[in-house]
């Protein structure tokens, strides 16, 4: 008998794609969704709440359910307009995901697995460093202090309660349909724009969304997940240099990488007040997934090649 699965955030990029692997594999799934008009395949039951915060009311739609996918939440923004943001980002990240869990856990739910974020660690690493799970967790934006919120609050409910908690930590997913920074460089490219950045030496580590996808779904069922905190990547850093040529190569256009200096750059981004996008550019970001490969016996199924290969043949369609 196929397990139950309740999955929020059924509409975005990654929660989209978790839907349609759980439905391929026959899991019988529950979706909540926020807006009336969007609809899902039509053997998903679907509940509609207003908001995800610490006053949902989940009735009884988590009964029978035996393992909650929570990757709804209110997502990092570059030009937050709210008054109080880390408020903003407690209110749906912080309270909407313990309440969501506590109602879980009372509906009898086993597992509990939380999309979380890199940026719980922060925003960089040192060259020749790269994250862990064990690492202290220093994030530097609210949107980072409120996913680590959330992490500590389930940890508590599951150490009350029982409930398994599963947390992952992605580093920035790409796939077919990305949209933000992503999208825009396979714009630049697509138009043949010279960009600036063919001297770039430092190292990212990404992940594919059919990666991510197969990890939360290996995490449904895996015994040595229960309580776990898990790091992922498609196990291949890039710098963006590297990036942007495979990139090339995946939309059939030519490089036009001009070779700057990135302290070059890095001074330019200052100047115009984009510091921010010239360390996402410019600086290194890697993470280690030895203990989610060993624990669970999981490799990422799919290369960087071929994600890229996927993702701009989608990017080229949808032109």
């Amino acid at each position: 008998m196929s397990k139950s699965v309740f999955i929020t955030g059924s509409t975005g990029f990654v929660g989209g794609a978790t839907l349609d692997r759980l439905v391929a594999e026959n899991y019988k799934v529950t979706a909540a969704l926020r807006s009336r008009s969007k609809t899902l395949q039509a053997n998903v039951t679907e509940v509609h709440v207003d908001n995800i915060d610490g006053a949902t009311n989940w009735g009884d739609s988590l009964e029978g359910t035996d393992v909650v996918i929570h990757a709804a939440a209110r997502v990092h923004v570059m030009n937050d307009i709210e008054v109080d943001p880390l408020l903003a980002f407690r209110s749906v990240n912080v309270e909407g995901t313990l309440n969501l869990a506590r109602h879980a856990a009372k509906a009898g739910a086993r597992r509990f697995i939380f999309i979380s974020s890199i940026k719980v660690h922060g925003e960089g690493t040192l060259p020749g460093v790269a994250y862990t799970p064990e690492d202290i967790p220093a994030p530097k934006d609210a949107y980072g202090v409120s996913k680590m919120e959330a992490e500590q609050g389930l940890r508590d409910l599951s150490a009350a309660t029982g409930l398994e908690v599963v947390i992952i930590r992605p580093v920035l997913v790409y796939g077919p349909g990305v949209k933000a920074n992503f999208r825009n460089m396979m714009q630049w490219l697509d138009k043949g724009v010279p960009l600036p950045f063919g001297a770039i030496h430092n190292s990212r580590s990404l992940v594919a969304l059919d990666n991510l996808v197969d990890l939360i779904l290996r995490c449904i069922d895996h015994p040595a997940a229960a309580n776990q905190t898990f790091l992922v990547s498609d196990g291949e850093d890039l710098s963006t240099t590297q990036l942007l040529r495979k990139l090339a190569r995946a939309l059939g256009r030519p490089e036009r990488l001009l070779p700057l200096p990135s302290w070059i750059l890095g001074g330019a981004a200052t100047l115009i007040g984009r510091k921010n996008l010239s360390n996402r550019l410019c600086g290194s970001l890697r993470v280690d997934i030895s203990k989610t490969c060993a624990l669970l016996g999981w490799s990422p199924p799919v290369s960087v090649d071929d994600a890229l290969k996927a993702t701009a043949k989608i990017f080229r369609e949808s032109k």
